[in-house]
């Protein structure tokens, strides 16, 4: 599996985890987690080379 799907996944997890917060600050939290998670994907991809720079500006 690439390491970018790893990130992806531990992002799911995080918006999963985000659905089931009991409070706004955690569920903001998890919402962080979650973004940066797939920011790691999309580098990782692009050190990979399997995306441009340009894709990765999103």
């Amino acid at each position: 599996m690439k390491l970018s799907q790893h990130f992806l996944d531990n992002a799911e997890n995080c918006a999963q985890l985000a659905e089931h917060a009991s409070d706004e600050p955690t569920h903001n939290r998890f919402k962080r987690m979650e973004a940066a998670w797939r920011a790691l994907a999309r580098e990782q991809d692009w050190l990979d080379g399997e995306s441009s720079p340009s894709e990765n500006a999103a």
